[in-house]
């Protein structure tokens, strides 16, 4: 079965913008994982327990095999790696019917990228096919204080680019772990910025500070502190920029929500 990201579709829990074909990351040959220099395998014969080897890619995609010498399986998958040691072993006529089994222990040869604001920007291996987002986001360290719950995800899919975005905060406060996908070599997780508002004016504490989730007028004023003594609700201003770029001034009330960008002023009791 196939299935297609499409602009402005909700898949799993992704929200996606680019209008891409992809297969499921769990389904056809496309997105099979290919060796790589690096990878650490464990390979066995079916009754023959003395060609057993753990043994890891070379830089050049080959690995030193019992009897057969060098076996080129950089760049195959699992199961052509298997046909390749296979195919050694009986043109050598050292097995009838070899029935080989490769097993990927660890993954060197692919990385994915994380950058923003994590803990450890930096490259990292897949340590193995089945990682996830939140894997690869638990090597750098996690999202940092400033960093947004959601997280940017760009890698290309049978052959097409594709962009994503996972609110990882949401996969465990509601639990859906089925949104948490899986990562393959070559992708890119951004944490961008998390959104900020800001308050001055007649407050304790001026300043920026982050946009929580369902935040009201009235949580953004006590983390700014509180009114001041010359301060009055009846003055509190909300300076918002609107899509076509131009900016509104409303008196909010204080239950109303806080957006992303938002510039609370409050201004001086008349009297």
């Amino acid at each position: 079965m196939r299935t297609r990201f499409w602009a402005g579709l909700v898949l799993f829990g992704l929200t996606l913008v680019a209008l891409v074909p992809a297969a499921r990351a769990d389904e056809g040959p496309a997105l099979e994982y290919r060796l790589g220099p690096g990878d650490g395998v464990k390979i066995s014969v079916f009754q023959n327990p003395d060609l057993g080897l753990e043994t890891r890619v070379s830089d050049t995609g080959a690995i030193s095999y019992p009897l057969v010498g060098s076996v080129q399986i950089g760049g195959l998958t699992v199961a052509a790696a298997e046909r390749a040691i296979a195919d050694g072993l009986k043109k050598g006529g050292f097995v009838l019917q070899p029935q080989v089994t490769l097993v990927i222990q660890q993954v060197r040869g692919a990385q994915v990228a994380v950058l923003g604001q994590v803990a450890r920007p930096g490259r990292y291996p897949l340590e193995s096919t089945a990682m996830k987002v939140t894997d690869v986001l638990a090597l750098a360290g996690g999202t940092a204080p400033q960093g947004a719950d959601r997280v940017i995800l760009t890698g290309v899919r049978n052959g097409r680019r594709v962009r994503a975005e996972i609110d990882v905060a949401d996969l465990f406060v509601a639990w859906t772990p089925e949104k948490d996908v899986a990562v393959m070599a070559g992708d890119t997780l951004y944490v961008h910025r998390a959104p900020q508002f800001y308050v001055y004016g007649e407050v304790q504490r001026a300043g920026a500070y982050r946009v929580e989730r369902q935040m009201t007028v009235l949580q953004a004023l006590a983390l700014g502190g509180g009114l001041s003594p010359r301060g009055t609700e009846r003055g509190i201003r909300i300076h918002r920029r609107g899509e076509d770029g131009a900016v509104r001034v409303t008196n909010p009330q204080l239950n109303d929500p806080v957006q992303p960008d938002d510039v609370i002023v409050v201004r001086e009791a008349l009297f």
